[in-house]
């Protein structure tokens, strides 16, 4: 087992670097302190949302992926994923990182999907 950063301490240093950078960051949902897990959605200028998650690997990696990205078309889908990942998991965080190239701050490189 890896040893891995309370909940709370990695959300909360995400939002501290976005904003240092002149960014905004905010909590839209708080999770579990210690082993909740986070889910990410990233904008710029709060537009063309992606949402990241840690899925696990076959070698028991746990690599950001993005799950889900905003259609313009289907404005609706993007806030009703959200709720659902949110009802099925109580525990965990989201995160929004609104900033240009926000990826940078999970370690990703920009899904252009």
């Amino acid at each position: 087992m890896d040893a891995r950063l309370p909940a709370h301490l990695e959300v909360s240093g995400l939002i501290r670097r976005v904003n240092a950078e002149g960014g905004f960051a905010a909590v839209l949902a708080k999770g579990e302190r210690d082993a909740g897990t986070i889910l990410a959605v990233l904008t710029h200028n709060g537009a063309s949302g992606r949402i990241y998650e840690r899925m696990p690997d076959l070698d028991g990696a746990r690599k950001w992926r993005c799950t889900r990205r905003h259609d313009a078309e289907k404005p609706d889908e993007f806030q009703s994923y959200l709720d659902r990942r949110r009802a099925q998991d109580p525990d965990m965080w989201i995160v929004e990182l609104d900033s240009a190239d926000a990826e940078r701050f999970i370690g990703v490189e920009p899904d252009k999907g």
